[in-house]
């Protein structure tokens, strides 16, 4: 099987001839910048350049995917927040543009054709090309809880939670079809799997919020996004986890701070699990030593995709990432404890 076809795999639990390798979320640093001779901020802006800094995630580092949608503002950018597209060595920033959640929401008719999803969407039909079926190609887009962040902020936005929770709702509802166009226009141009980020960890989100606001909302984007779905959620995620696991999406990307073991009894058997692979102790940090004995275990409770939990410092080295690759290929062949969940 080639690595596109592995981890397209285990996205839905199914056998395969080792683990993938993979990341939902950037894997970009500084290093490999220099490497590819392409930077920030100039990748988040031109597609040619977001497309060659996406391709050496396998073509370097060796990931089973590539995934170019390197910042979490393209959306939000569209929608008038004013963005701030950092540099080589700093991620973009954006401000609100609403004071009140009862502001309405304008949604420009060709948001899609706006620069900020334009290039991300040339970018995908590039990678495609590039990539020539070797390497899974991932989207990105983020849930209208992440957006209503963006647009109002996120005090004032959870602070309607309780004050006007239709309010919240009602906005969540306008921000979804946002999150659809964009992530279908991804699969149009070639996205064979999509991110979907909602930032509802538990220091900014219940488990009864999650339930109340978002479980209906992620499961109605897992039917009407058309591929299989990895939520990303950064945090401690094992307090909602039993609601995320019957939303029906495909995979969850998770944090370190859930660990591997409560991780995989929690989602059960049929929600695939990326991640989990400690950014600062491993990514940043990490020795061969250590860097064995995280995948050995993440393998060991069986979680599918191997990989960082979440976007990956920027002056994280490129060997550690280039080892996390060699070291799942070598320890992870077809494990053992598929029959046991």
């Amino acid at each position: 099987m080639e690595p596109k076809d592995i981890f397209l795999a285990k996205l839905v639990r199914k056998p395969t001839p080792r683990v993938a390798i993979g990341s939902a979320t950037s894997v970009v640093t500084t290093d490999l910048m220099d490497e590819v001779k392409v930077a920030f901020p100039h990748a988040h802006l031109n597609a040619e350049s977001m497309a060659q800094l996406a391709a050496a995630g396998h073509t370097v580092l060796g990931f089973d995917n590539v995934m170019p949608l390197f910042s979490v503002w393209h959306e939000s950018a569209t929608l008038g927040c004013p963005v701030e597209w950092g540099s080589k060595s700093q991620w973009p920033d954006g401000k609100p543009i609403y004071s009140s959640i009862g502001d309405a929401i304008r949604v420009p008719p060709d948001f899609l054709k706006q620069p900020s999803c334009a290039v991300p969407l040339k970018a995908l039909q590039l990678l495609q090309r590039m990539m020539k079926n070797k390497a899974a190609v991932v989207g990105k887009v983020f849930g209208p809880w992440t957006l209503g962040y963006h647009l109002f902020g996120v005090e004032e936005f959870l602070m309607a939670t309780i004050l006007d929770p239709d309010a919240v709702k009602h906005a969540m509802r306008k921000l979804i079809e946002v999150t659809v166009a964009f992530a279908n226009a991804q699969i149009d141009c070639g996205a064979e799997a999509i991110t979907l980020g909602d930032h509802c960890t538990r220091d900014l989100c219940s488990p009864k919020t999650y339930r109340d606001f978002l479980f209906e909302i992620h499961q109605e984007l897992q039917e009407r996004i058309r591929c299989p779905v990895i939520l990303h959620i950064c945090g401690n995620t094992a307090d909602r986890l039993q609601y995320i696991r019957e939303t029906k999406l495909a995979c969850f990307h998770f944090d370190s701070k859930v660990p591997a073991a409560e991780a995989r009894r929690l989602a059960g058997g049929n929600l695939a699990l990326m991640g989990g692979t400690s950014n600062f102790n491993i990514v940043r940090s990490g020795t061969p030593e250590t860097i064995a004995n995280d995948i050995s275990e993440k393998l060991h409770v069986g979680i599918d995709i191997i990989g960082p939990e979440c976007a990956v410092p920027l002056d994280a080295p490129c060997k550690n990432l280039r080892t996390i690759v060699e070291t799942a290929r070598k320890l992870g062949g077809e494990p053992k404890w598929r029959n046991r969940t």
